[in-house]
Formats: structure tokens, sequence, C-alpha cells
């Protein structure tokens, strides 16, 4: 038993699974995206990987009629993402120097905004390759916790770095108004079972998915 304020109803066609990657993944990209972010139509948004929240990210920004630049070891995973709708996708391991081919592909401008979900390892790339006065919502800590970064060129770009923890109950109502009305449905990569569950962890820190993971409790 919950109390009523602490559940909502299944947004329209979504089944159990695809309701289950909603109030992480779905929650943290629409609070870099919408509730940080304020994403507006022609901007330019920078999602580095093709987790869950990169890929939500990528579906929102879409939705707002945004432009896509998204990176990725893996050319199946940039395809992948090619054809959800992302404009420009860089790998990383081929151009190490993936900043600059973000700055390439904005005209040395850089983006809007950055949903960074790397942390230590690729912050300093990120604050490069956001243009001035540009956001990075700070979402993840994949390539590590505790980094050196260039301080004088967050105040020489006037950039701000925005800490992303999910969001606010009217947010995640938001969101799937919002999911709702542009069809928008989550990309689950692989269901596992409970009895799985070593093994979906397993695939999910090798980062063999496009998506999201889901493990079935019953």
């Amino acid at each position: 038993v919950l109390p009523a304020d602490a559940v909502l109803p299944l947004p329209d066609g979504y089944d159990f699974a695809q309701a289950a990657t909603l109030p992480i993944a779905a929650l943290t990209a629409w609070s870099a995206l919408v509730t940080e972010g304020c994403v507006q139509a022609g901007q330019t948004v920078l999602t580095l990987g093709t987790g869950g929240v990169s890929i939500f990210a990528l579906q929102f920004a879409k939705a707002l009629d945004a432009t896509v630049i998204l990176t990725s070891s893996s050319d199946e995973k940039l395809a992948r993402a090619r054809r959800l709708g992302a404009d420009h996708t860089v790998n990383y391991r081929t151009r190490p120097d993936w900043e600059q081919a973000v700055l390439e592909l904005t005209g040395g401008e850089g983006v809007d905004l950055t949903v960074e979900t790397g942390g230590a390892g690729t912050l300093d790339k990120s604050l490069r390759a956001t243009r001035g006065g540009g956001i990075i919502a700070l979402l993840g800590a994949l390539a590590g916790v505790k980094a050196e970064i260039t301080t004088g060129m967050i105040l020489m770009k006037r950039l701000r770095i925005a800490g992303i923890l999910v969001d606010s109950r009217a947010a995640f109502e938001a969101m799937c108004r919002f999911t709702g009305q542009h069809r928008i449905k989550p990309v689950i990569d692989r269901t596992y079972p409970f009895e799985r569950l070593p093994e979906a962890l397993a695939d999910m820190q090798a980062g063999r998915h496009f998506g999201k993971i889901v493990v079935e409790v019953a």
C-alpha cells in the first residue's frame, strides 16, 4: 500500500516496463532540458552517450524542435541514434577531440545545452563544446567524480553548470503529458527477469545497452 500522492497513473499506451523507465532516466533528462535548460526550438543540444538518460534527452530535444548532437564510441549505436532523430553524431573513439567536432558542427559557436553524463572525464571538453552563456546539465559521473577543470573558461564564457537529480512531482506530471502529446515511447534495449539481475548489471556496466535496461521483479 502506498500513499495516494506517491503514485501516478500510467501514461496512455504505456505498459509497466515502459513506465518503469520514467521516474529516474526520463525525469532526469526532462529536468536537464526543460526545468534547467529551458530548451527552445532552433537551439542545439549536445548529449553524451546512448544510455537511458541520453536517449530520453535526444527524444525530448527533437520533440522541442532542437538540433541534437550525440556522441558514442559505437558506430552502430550512432546509426540507431540517427534513426531516432539525432542530427549529428560523433564517435569519440575515432574522434577523441570530440569537443572540436562539436564546435565545427556549430560554426565555432558551441551548443546551447550539454547533457553531461560523463562527469570528471568529460566535463572540461563539455565546457569547451558549450557556447558562451550556455548551460551544462551535470547529471552523471560515468567517467569519474573528481576533475580538474578550467575555471577561467567558465568565467570568460559565462557558463552555468546545473547539477541535476531527477525533479519534482509537478515536473513528472508535465513530462508525462508531454510524452503523450508527442507520442514518445521509451527505448528499452532488453528486459530481464529478476533472477537474471547479475546479467543485466553486467550488460549495463559493459555499456552494451542502447537506451534502458528493465528488470522485472514480479
